[in-house]
């Protein structure tokens, strides 16, 4: 009996070391078959750009094909539930936005950051104060006089859907000088190019979005940059200042996309997928992909991004209750 005792238990440990070796061995050569990376927003636009020119270079760099899906609906939501809801295996990536740190305060799901392992962010473009060329305003401390001298809702902004990113982006400067979030009317549009178009045309008076997505009509000389709401100055717009420069506040927005996975990685695994999508961040290809569309460029990995993602998360929360734009 004690012999047959013996036998079985060697039996188990043998079975299950045979068990357990295709699985260090899966850790080991991972990727073994094909990689999905999600989209949440449609092809075409800049996160469908810059998610195709990762996907690219990491297929190249892992050597197993990497597919972009876009998954788009609900402001964000389809896309980000189905990144953070698929199997933390390394076998589903994704592109997440800065919409992760709205959603949730919008009530429209109760995803966050922390949903997420956060592998890299590997593109940031600062919003920005633009007026048309022929507003007669010179730097932004001259507008934000002129603003202050007339009632609330004299100067009309547009640039994005109402909460958007943009509309946060206006609430929060003007919060920082003091003003009601909606001392200036803020007018949806279907984007930052519809919103610089009535600009142009008369319609609004600021467009606070991104300076990139103003750079035809900026170097067309339609449209007259005044600040940047970034730290720095701008490497493309170096002669435009930050608003720190130009009246002394400290609001700061970006619109960032971060490459990440489903929260709980394998530790292996997450090493690996960090310094390929760091080598992809530091081809030539993808800094001259960039730069030619005048995307920003920023890199930040593991803790520091999730730390950037996570500071956001906060301050916009604070805009949205302030403005009357969140849910809880």
């Amino acid at each position: 009996m004690q012999r047959r005792s013996l036998l079985a238990a060697a039996a188990a440990i043998t079975l299950a070391g045979s068990f357990a070796m295709p699985a260090a061995q899966a850790a080991d050569d991972y990727p073994s078959r094909p990689i999905q990376m999600i989209v949440p927003w449609g092809a075409g636009g800049g996160t469908d750009a810059v998610g195709r020119v990762i996907a690219s270079l990491l297929q190249e760099e892992l050597g197993q094909p990497v597919t972009v899906v876009n998954r788009t609906g609900g402001s964000g939501v389809v896309g980000h539930s189905a990144i953070a809801n698929a199997e933390p295996d390394g076998y589903t990536l994704g592109i997440m936005t800065i919409e992760i740190d709205m959603m949730h305060w919008q009530g429209l799901t109760d995803l966050t950051y922390e949903d997420y392992d956060i592998l890299a962010l590997v593109n940031a473009d600062p919003g920005g104060v633009m007026v048309s060329a022929d507003s007669g305003y010179d730097n932004v401390q001259g507008l934000l006089d002129k603003i202050k001298s007339e009632p609330k809702g004299t100067f009309k902004a547009s640039g994005t859907g109402q909460g958007g990113i943009w509309h946060l982006g206006l609430a929060g400067w003007l919060l920082s000088e003091g003003l009601e979030p909606d001392y200036v009317t803020f007018v949806p549009s279907q984007g930052a190019a519809a919103g610089i178009t009535d600009m142009v045309a008369g319609g609004v008076d600021i467009v606070p979005s991104s300076l990139a997505e103003g750079r035809s009509m900026i170097e067309a000389g339609r449209v007259k940059p005044l600040a940047s709401m970034s730290d720095e100055r701008q490497a493309l717009f170096p002669d435009v200042p930050t608003l720190k420069e130009g009246t002394g506040s400290d609001w700061t927005l970006a619109v960032w996309r971060a490459v990440v996975a489903p929260d709980g990685l394998p530790d292996d695994v997450e090493a690996k997928l960090e310094a390929a999508v760091e080598k992809a961040y530091n081809s030539e290809e993808y800094q001259s992909f960039m730069k030619e569309r005048g995307f920003g460029l920023r890199w930040a990995k593991g803790e520091e991004a999730t730390k950037i993602v996570a500071e956001d998360d906060k301050s916009l929360g604070e805009v949205m209750k302030k403005a009357g734009l969140a849910k809880q």
